[in-house]
């Protein structure tokens, strides 16, 4: 199973950052620290909007 780097949108201030597809640790906003992604095992649960998936 390949892991990707995702291109995401904070819902919050709308700042676009690349974040791991498998993070293990909770990812925030670099901006207003709002919550992009938490560990679930696998792939991480995504809560900010995905703009793109890179190669």
């Amino acid at each position: 199973m390949e892991s990707k780097f995702i291109k995401v949108r904070c819902k919050k201030c709308k700042n676009e950052q690349i974040i791991f597809q498998k993070a293990s640790t909770v990812v925030k906003c670099l901006v207003c620290e709002e919550i992009l992604a938490t560990p679930k095992g696998g792939k991480a649960e995504i809560k900010a909007t995905v703009l793109e998936i890179l190669e």
